[in-house]
C-alpha cells in the first residue's frame, strides 16, 4: 500500500510537471489534468487527486473489459450498425493499417 501511494505519487508529480512545460493546455486537458488543477485550486487535497488517480488505475481495465465485452454483443447483433461502423472507418482510415 505504501509503495503503491509512493508510485501515485511520482506518476502525479510527473503529470504536474509535464503540464508545466507544455504551450497547449487545452490538448492534455485529461481527467488527471482536471484533479491536478482542482488541487492547485484549493478543491481538492493531494489525497484526494492520490486516491482519484489510485481508483482510475485499479478500476479501468475492469469496467473497460465489461464495456468492451457489451459493446460487442451489440455490434454483433445490429449488422447494420456494424457496417456503417466499418464505412466510417474505411473513410477515416483509408488504406491505412488500424
Amino acid at each position: 500500500s505504501k509503495d503503491l501511494k509512493g508510485a501515485m505519487e511520482t506518476l502525479i508529480e510527473q503529470k504536474r510537471q509535464m503540464l508545466s512545460t507544455v504551450e497547449k493546455l487545452d490538448e492534455h486537458m485529461d481527467f488527471a489534468s482536471q484533479l491536478i488543477f482542482a488541487q492547485n485550486r484549493g478543491d481538492l487535497t493531494a489525497d484526494n487527486v492520490n486516491q482519484c488517480v489510485l481508483e482510475m488505475m485499479i478500476a479501468a481495465p475492469d469496467t473497460l473489459s465489461v464495456t468492451l465485452f457489451f459493446m460487442l454483443i451489440l455490434i454483433a447483433e445490429h449488422p447494420t450498425v456494424e457496417e456503417e461502423m466499418m464505412r466510417e472507418i474505411e473513410a477515416v482510415m483509408g488504406k491505412q493499417e488500424l
